[in-house]
């Protein structure tokens, strides 16, 4: 970043009116060596210090210096934006000598334009036989993503349905998977034996590090998405559910309290196995209800998380930094 900062600074023609920052705050004592009217504007996803484990002494003597270097450089912008309220509120919480700054939320934005060229993989070759009540999870197989609530849930969803209606059910877990990350491998197989434990093997598939095509299949084809995370920065899978008229079941916090209408394109629950399965019950019983929230979920989306809404609100942030 620091490289990229003194070329954009030193070589970059033409001279720019604004630098935009994106995650690391780093760069900005370099850019604001430019001085004169070329301002700085900072995109702050989440701060970095929360990110990362402090396990050991050692770690934790690392991380001062580069936690305090974070706060002193995010406070040289001249405007910082965030993601979400919620990112907003940590922002707040976490940089303690910041709290005379407001940071601005700009929603990320969805890039439709991929969703519309890419063709859906035949649905075939992703679940064993077709089912009518087809559930999904779209996550990294990491423990902290909570996937285990969607086969627990799933569990509980049984219980509530007669034998034919089970028999239609399946959920499948989608999930990035890097078999040189050993988070990604342990809890893959935790999952499976959850499966397992739970007796619902027959009723769940396991995707790892599915393709555009696949996952366009998926959503094209299922009831809804289930979203199981707490406390997530903001989710874009959310986003690409609604777009993709595909409702969502989520945990109530974090982002999807922003991006989720409850009851209008989705259902927000507490991360409890009865109150998801309660929600992916009334998608059995109703067989509008997903075409109802699905045409929700895309006029939420092109209104307030499209490209077009995300560049109109940057650019007014910029044509205020540079009056």
């Amino acid at each position: 970043m620091a490289c990229a900062a003194l070329h954009a600074l030193l070589l970059a023609r033409p001279r720019a009116d604004v630098f935009v920052c994106d995650q690391v705050s780093a760069c900005i004592p370099i850019l604001r060596l430019a001085g004169g009217r070329r301002k700085v504007l900072f995109y702050c996803h989440f701060p970095d210090q929360l990110l990362t484990k402090r396990e050991s002494f050692l770690k934790r003597l690392y991380r001062i210096p580069l936690d305090w270097l974070e706060e002193v450089t995010t406070g040289m912008a001249d405007c910082i934006l965030v993601n979400s309220n919620f990112t907003a509120g940590v922002f707040r919480e976490t940089f303690k000598s910041l709290s005379h700054i407001k940071p601005e939320v700009l929603y990320p934005s969805l890039s439709t334009k991929s969703f519309e060229t890419t063709v859906p993989a035949d649905i075939a070759e992703l679940v064993p036989k077709r089912k009518k009540f087809l559930f999904l999870s779209i996550n990294r197989y990491e423990r902290k993503k909570n996937l285990a609530l969607a086969l627990e849930a799933l569990h509980e969803l049984r219980g509530r349905l007669d034998s034919r209606e089970w028999d239609e059910v399946h959920l499948v877990v989608a999930g990035g998977y890097d078999k040189k990350v050993l988070e990604n491998v342990e809890h893959y197989e935790e999952l499976r034996s959850v499966a397992t434990k739970l007796n619902i093997t027959d009723q769940v598939t396991f995707l790892r590090s599915f393709s555009d095509e696949q996952k366009m299949s998926l959503l094209s084809n299922a009831l809804c998405v289930l979203y199981t995370p707490s406390n997530e920065h903001f989710g874009i899978v959310p986003l690409e559910a609604m777009y993709m008229r595909c409702p969502v079941i989520a945990v109530n916090s974090g982002g999807p309290l922003e991006s989720i209408l409850n009851n209008v394109t989705g259902y927000l629950c507490d991360p409890l196995p009865t109150q998801f399965s309660e929600a992916m019950e009334k998608f059995v019983r109703d067989p509008l209800l997903k075409d109802t929230m699905g045409a929700a979920g895309r006029d939420r989306v092109m209104e307030k998380f499209s490209s077009e809404a995300f560049t109109e609100q940057l650019y007014q942030c910029i044509c205020r930094l540079t009056q």
